[in-house]
């Protein structure tokens, strides 16, 4: 059977597109480059001292064949983006200096390159913090249309096909928005639906999680998800989405006919919404340890043009994997247009 990640490969070598890696003095982003290249998923920039970079795969036995890479000692355009930096931030009190020293930062000046058009994406975080990483994503990619909120979902691989979709779920938001209200949730829910789709090729079915299932208790946090539960019916009128529902009624059939009789989702969920940050990041981390599943992410979503964080603690396999994740994340918004 095709894992997951099989899938995303293949996917992406089917039509590479342009990623940068801002990071490039890091060896993991180094070798990243060479094996995503190698391996046809992606043409990469890589952004760091050429010096160092062809040091690094001197030592390390790599072919950069295939890899673009800019020296951040000389960077082409870096006035032009300085100039559009400021722009974008001169009413929130920045200034052209400051404009120009932040487009230094090879972080954020790969995040201009995905703005301009120059790179499709940008992949980071082995080096920079999840904060800076959104913030360069927000502040200078920008938010989809109609979405407010910059989120995070996880690949779940769990080594049994029992639930979701031969055993893949999707979790989110488990690494960026602490405590989302209503219309953050619902943001956050239509975005992880929008990934599925764009990943897995199949039709979402969304369970936002709660302790209760349809009106089982009272709370004003039961509230919150029902509210976003309406908020994402009324911006998405076809997502199929049900809640509140309780963890085993959202994934297991008996129990989702028995606690939530006649809901569309219940026992059939593929995508998980939690509530907030506490719930969702105990959970992947759960289900990661004790359900022996593979994570994968966090992975950013909500912009309007893909970037990516990293753990700093990622191996070079990990970037290639979100590289080519990216890609297929691309691939699907210029199909649609």
């Amino acid at each position: 059977m095709t894992t997951f990640m099989e899938s995303v490969h293949a996917k992406a070598k089917s039509d590479p597109r342009r990623v940068v890696l801002p990071e490039g003095d890091d060896e993991r982003m180094v070798e990243a480059a060479a094996l995503a290249t190698a391996q046809g998923l992606a043409r990469i920039t890589l952004l760091g001292s050429s010096a160092k970079i062809q040091e690094t795969a001197k030592a390390r036995g790599l072919s950069l064949d295939g890899v673009e890479v800019v020296d951040t000692a000389s960077l082409p355009a870096l006035e032009e983006y300085a100039k559009e930096f400021y722009e974008l931030r001169k009413n929130k009190g920045l200034t052209l200096d400051t404009a120009l020293g932040t487009m230094r930062d090879p972080l954020f000046y790969g995040a201009m390159m995905v703005r301009k058009g120059a790179v499709d994406a940008f992949v980071a975080g082995a080096v920079n913090s999840t904060g800076n990483v959104c913030r360069a994503g927000i502040q200078i990619v920008g938010l989809q249309d109609g979405i407010k909120t910059l989120s995070s979902f996880f690949v779940m691989n769990l080594p049994h096909p029992t639930f979701g979709q031969a055993g893949t779920l999707f979790y989110a938001d488990c690494g960026v928005v602490p405590n989302p209200d209503a219309s953050q949730l619902a943001d956050i829910a239509i975005t992880t639906a929008e990934s599925w789709r764009m990943l897995m090729g199949t039709e979402p079915v969304v369970a936002m999680l709660s302790f209760s299932t349809k009106g089982s208790a009272k709370h004003p946090d039961i509230d919150k998800v029902l509210e976003a539960t309406r908020l994402a019916h009324e911006k998405e009128p076809s997502l199929l989405i049900d809640g509140e529902l309780q963890g085993d009624a959202a994934l297991i059939a008996k129990v989702g006919e028995k606690k939530a009789p006649g809901s569309p989702v219940a026992g059939k969920a593929n995508v998980l919404i939690f509530p907030d940050l506490d719930a969702g990041n105990i959970a992947y981390k759960l289900t990661e340890r004790l359900a022996g599943a593979e994570a994968l992410g966090p992975i950013l979503q909500g912009n309007k043009k893909p970037c990516c964080d990293l753990s700093r603690g990622c191996k070079a396999s990990d970037i290639v994997n979100v590289t080519a994740v990216n890609v297929v994340r691309i691939q699907y918004r210029m199909q649609a247009g």
